[in-house]
């Protein structure tokens, strides 16, 4: 994902761009490790020291409700955020932890589905391990 203002980015989405908001948006889309929010806290907190947990999960939860992130559910115990928007899916390194994504076409996917179906969310989830082990 390349943005190249985060400020005026937010801003077209309805979020109002404080230094707080923009430093944790950046952190998103230049951290494809899919961080939670405690990831998150740890790293930016020694930069920002104003920065709350609160405030984190505050403002993940302003990404989400502005679909400028997804949840991440890859374990039941832990939320992960994602600032991709296109179709993909995750895969879940069981050795090193490693969480990456992969292209996935779902552009049929309507003719699976029964009609009386209706699709909301989507998450393709894998786990295995990764090239590295």
């Amino acid at each position: 994902m390349n943005i190249n203002n985060i400020s005026e980015y937010l801003a077209q989405h309805g979020v109002r761009p404080s230094y707080q908001r923009t430093e944790i948006y950046k952190y998103i889309i230049n951290n494809k490790s899919h961080p939670t929010a405690e990831m998150i806290f740890k790293k930016l907190a020694p930069a920002i020291p104003t920065l709350s947990k609160t405030t984190v999960y505050n403002t993940l939860k302003l990404f989400t409700d502005k679909n400028l992130v997804r949840i991440l559910t890859i374990e039941e115990n832990e939320k992960r955020y994602d600032a991709v928007s296109v179709v993909h899916g995750h895969f879940k390194c069981e050795v090193c932890g490693g969480i990456y994504d992969f292209d996935i076409d779902l552009s049929n996917i309507d003719e699976k589905i029964p009609d009386h179906f209706s699709i909301k969310n989507y998450q393709i989830n894998l786990s295995g391990i990764c090239n590295n082990h």
